[in-house]
C-alpha cells in the first residue's frame, strides 16, 4: 500500500490497487526453525541467555502454540527499594506472554494460537554502575 501511494504522487488520481503476484508452490519450514526463533524471541522478551530458555512448538488449531521454560530475572535480594518498585510475578509473566505471541506471529507469519509460561528459576540481575 505505502509503495502504491509513493508510486502515485503527482498522477492526480487514486493509486491502483495491484494484487501481490503468486508464484507456485509451497513453502515449508522445518520446526527447528520455529523453534530457535521462539527461542531466541523468548530469551529476549524475558531478559535472560538463550542458553537457559527451553521452547517448544506444535501446530494448533489451525496455528502454532509454543510453550516456553524460562527462569524470571528478578532484582537483587538486597535491594529493597528496587524490589518494592518491581511488578508481581504473574503480571511480568502475563505482559510476557502478551508480547511473545504478538512478536512470534508478526516474525514466524503464522497465527499463534497459545503461549504458556512455566518459570523454572529466578536469575538474579546484576546491579548497573552509573559512570
Amino acid at each position: 500500500m505505502v509503495t502504491a501511494a509513493a508510486a502515485s504522487i503527482g498522477s492526480g488520481g487514486p493509486p491502483a490497487a495491484e494484487p501481490p503476484p503468486i508464484y507456485p508452490g509451497r513453502i515449508d519450514v522445518e520446526e527447528r526453525v520455529l523453534v530457535k526463533v521462539a527461542r531466541e524471541v523468548s530469551a529476549d522478551t524475558v531478559g535472560v541467555d538463550r542458553g537457559r530458555v527451553s521452547v517448544e512448538v506444535a501446530e494448533s488449531h489451525g496455528g502454532i502454540a509454543v510453550r516456553i521454560f524460562t527462569p524470571l530475572p528478578i532484582p537483587p535480594l538486597d535491594d529493597t527499594i528496587a524490589i518494592q518498585a518491581g511488578t508481581p510475578v504473574l503480571e511480568q509473566v502475563a505482559s510476557v506472554q502478551h508480547e511473545l505471541r504478538d512478536r512470534l506471529a508478526y516474525l514466524l507469519g503464522r497465527d499463534v494460537v497459545r503461549v504458556d509460561i512455566t518459570v523454572t528459576g529466578a536469575v538474579v540481575t546484576p546491579k548497573k554502575r552509573v559512570r
